[in-house]
């Protein structure tokens, strides 16, 4: 089979699914964009079968971002789940799912992150678990705040968080943004709308779940990510 091939009828991803590598709105992406063509390397068994990841690393509190310290954070306390999914809507069981994200005040746990913002210390905003033989993920985490970046003028980030798949090995990895419905700051964020199809663009865009909330306790959102194929969900490219 040749490397174009595939078994599953691969397709190259539809014009304006998928972000560019270089954005101009976007201004960390003209310096940090590649500005050669990209050179394929071929996998080896050590790309492909190691070191392997699962359910193993992933610790009792790692799935409840608000369990991981001696109190809870501050904040509305909400539900992240979904499916990760494969081209033809078959589960992918045993992935391993990480999160990251700002606090309920928008500031990040890094020392990166120095915007006068209040840092919550019952949170560190990262967490992880495997997904069951349905595919399926289960986060109980704090709904994070927007915060400014200094982009452009009065620029500021969406609620977001970042989620990061592996596959068998740490090669595998595919790392992509949730929104939250109905925020006012998309049309001002060149990171989501460097998506160009608006249809691509709103599968970032998680689906709030009244069924799957706890009453008296935390609403949830539900938010599919589906790896490949004509439904699948905008990445952030690794050579960024």
């Amino acid at each position: 089979m040749s490397p174009t091939e595939s078994p599953l009828g691969y397709r190259r991803d539809p014009v304006g699914t998928q972000p560019p590598l270089q954005s101009p709105a976007y201004g960390s992406s003209r310096l940090r964009a590649p500005r050669l063509a990209p050179v394929a390397l071929a996998q080896t068994l050590t790309e492909i079968t190691g070191p392997l990841i699962g359910a193993s690393r992933v610790g009792p509190s790692d799935p409840d971002l608000t369990r991981q310290h001696a109190e809870e954070p501050q904040g509305q306390r909400i539900i992240v789940h979904g499916r990760i999914l494969d081209d033809r809507g078959r589960p992918v069981p045993h992935t391993l799912v990480e999160i990251w994200q700002a606090n309920a005040a928008g500031r990040y746990a890094h020392d990166g992150d120095q915007h006068p913002a209040p840092l919550d210390p019952h949170f560190t905003g990262a967490g992880r678990c495997s997904t069951d033989g349905d595919g399926a993920y289960r986060f109980v985490t704090i709904k994070p705040g927007a915060y400014p970046w200094r982009n452009h003028h009065n620029a500021w980030r969406p609620a977001h968080i970042h989620f990061s798949l592996f596959g068998v090995a740490f090669a595998q990895r595919l790392v992509t943004q949730m929104y939250f419905p109905d925020d006012p700051l998309f049309a001002t964020d060149p990171i989501f709308n460097a998506i160009a199809d608006e249809r691509a663009r709103q599968r970032l865009v998680a689906r709030f779940d009244l069924e799957a909330s706890v009453p008296e306790w935390a609403l949830a959102f539900s938010f599919d990510i589906v790896l490949r194929g004509r439904d699948e969900t905008p990445r952030e490219d690794p050579a960024r």
